[in-house]
Order: C-alpha cells, then structure tokens, then sequence
C-alpha cells in the first residue's frame, strides 16, 4: 500500500529494522552514509535497493533535511554500487518512489538500481 511521503519518520519500517540488524539482507555495500542490499522481490535480473543510513522518508525531506555530506555520501554509495554490479556499460536505471502517487511502500528513501537486461520504457503510459 502506498504511503504518505509527508507524514515523520516511522522508525518500525523494515529498512529501519535492516539498518539495526533486526532483519537480514543481503548485504552488497555499507559504510557510515548507506547501505545496499539485494531485493527479496527483485523486478530485472539485478535489483539492489540502496537506503540513506538517515532516517528520512522522501526524497523531498532527503534533500530538505539531510546534511551536505550525508547526501553527497548517499549519492556516492549509489554510484558505487553500481560500479561493483558492473551495470555502468551496458546501462542501469535508477527509480525512487515518492508518496501514493510514486507507489512508495516503505517510508524510508530509498533507491531503485536496475540492470543486468535490457529494460524497456521507462514508464508504462496507463494515465487517462
């Protein structure tokens, strides 16, 4: 169920409980900014989920609230991570959910890396 990317923080959503060791992942990179793990559903043939260790629920508050370094940290592991899965040639998609209409499940920020196959559209075009 889509969640209301306005509302605080909930420090009882998964990726909380996985940054606190209380459930596992499988782990793929770590350091003090953020941590990336495998998806237990993944969508392409290489699906890993990267999460600001901060305890942020958007993007929005993200951007708003995080410090430079936190970010810059952030959006460093989410390249890294991408360079150990091999996925800058042939190609990669990055995709965070934002609120109801982006379809976020979990609040807590978090990004989407696709690749390992070709992906087609970007987007499928359902809208009225």
């Amino acid at each position: 169920m889509p969640i209301d990317a306005t509302k605080p923080y909930d420090d009882s959503n998964i990726f909380a409980k996985i940054l606190r060791g209380e459930i596992p992942s499988t782990r793929v990179y770590d350091d003090e900014w953020a941590h990336a793990f495998e998806d237990i559903n993944p969508q392409a043939e290489i699906h890993t989920l990267v999460i600001p260790k901060g305890h942020y629920v958007s993007w929005d508050d993200f951007s708003a609230h995080a410090s430079a370094e936190e970010i810059a940290g952030f959006v460093r592991a989410v390249g890294e991570v991408a360079r150990r899965k091999g996925l800058v040639e042939p190609g990669y998609r990055l995709m965070a959910n934002i609120g109801g209409h982006g379809h976020q499940e979990v609040p807590h920020l978090h990004v989407h890396i696709f690749g390992g196959e070709p992906l087609g559209p970007m987007i499928c075009k359902h809208w009225k």
